[in-house]
């Protein structure tokens, strides 16, 4: 019994260097979902689409009536098309590959998945007239996606053997603590986001479960945190001779969290202004991506090893 994947897998057997261009188109589109979200919401058209999954109760479009508010929306919906397009392309390429990327396969298949819940989670926050929790679960679930991306991106540039930490043990957990923290520093921005300015929709409820000059100062906080430990990395890596690559993704992080600083002070003195805010969750998205590289570049894998043929019943990874 055969199936579409193997017939293609039979015919087609992309390069190496055609696999990792798939894992960066997912990885780019991971991005600009998050940039095109955070639009919908500072141009107030977070509910352009009155209902989901139709634009409205009638239409699948959005109509005349509804304005820009309604093309912005749906425009953003339809991009959820294209980031698919693109987790296939890297799915089929992972899939098809001589010998068959299986560990590729698998990840691809969970950038799938999580952009399907993400987009249920999109529908609900229009449900529920965004709702600033489901708003922030939204994100969440975005930087989710993010991590799967990096994460396939750079395994496509490695082979399919045993990680070998190129440190000690010690100083790849502190390279993991180094990316909890920019994760909570994540998740405390979007509690941030859903208790301040541009709710997305005119009358649309903030957070008020926590202060928000509260919530900006715990921000603040984290920010010092990563910034110390980034630095911190930095003097460690030095003193241990760690991989140079490594060295420059540290490097790449401070430079992107000092931009992120500023960006924030700006906005917090100037009352937020929409463009500001944009460009400070591009930042997010890009500073998220830079620390989950580091600890990857602490260790290394061997080449791929030979595979046999993979069973023409095999359905996905």
């Amino acid at each position: 019994m055969t199936n579409p994947f193997s017939l293609l897998a039979e015919r087609w057997h992309p390069s190496p260097q055609h696999v990792r261009l798939a894992a960066m188109a997912a990885l780019v589109m991971s991005v600009v979902i998050v940039v095109t979200g955070g639009a919908v919401r500072l141009t107030d058209s977070g509910l352009g689409c009155t209902t989901w999954p139709r634009c409205t109760g009638e239409s699948l479009t959005p109509t005349p009536e509804m304005g820009i508010h309604g093309v912005i929306e749906f425009t953003n919906r339809m991009l959820t098309y294209v980031l698919c397009a693109a987790v296939g392309w890297f799915i089929l390429a992972a899939r098809c590959s001589k010998p068959w990327r299986h560990s590729l396969t698998k990840l691809g298949w969970a950038q799938f998945w999580l952009v399907m819940s993400n987009a249920v989670i999109g529908g609900i926050t229009v449900l529920t007239h965004l709702n600033p929790y489901v708003v922030s679960l939204h994100m969440v679930a975005s930087l989710g996606l993010l991590w799967t991306a990096v994460l396939g991106w750079e395994r496509a540039k490695e082979g399919d053997g045993e990680p070998r930490l190129l440190v000690a043990p010690a100083i790849h957990r502190f390279a993991q603590v180094l990316v909890a923290s920019i994760g909570a520093l994540a998740l405390v921005g979007t509690l941030v986001t859903g208790a301040g300015h541009h709710p997305g929709s005119a009358g649309t409820p903030r957070i008020t479960t926590f202060d928000y000059d509260r919530l900006t100062q715990a921000h603040a906080d984290l920010v010092f945190l990563s910034v110390g430990l980034t630095l911190a990395a930095l003097l460690v890596f030095a003193a241990v001779k760690a991989p140079a690559p490594a060295v420059a993704r540290v490097r790449e992080l401070f430079g992107l969290l000092m931009i992120q600083g500023v960006l924030g002070f700006i906005q917090y003195f100037t009352d937020a202004p929409e463009i500001m805010v944009g460009v400070h969750m591009l930042g997010a998205a890009l500073v998220w991506a830079a620390a989950l590289r580091i600890p990857l570049a602490l260790r290394s894998r061997a080449g791929i090893p030979a595979q046999a043929t993979a069973p023409s019943t095999e359905l996905v990874a």
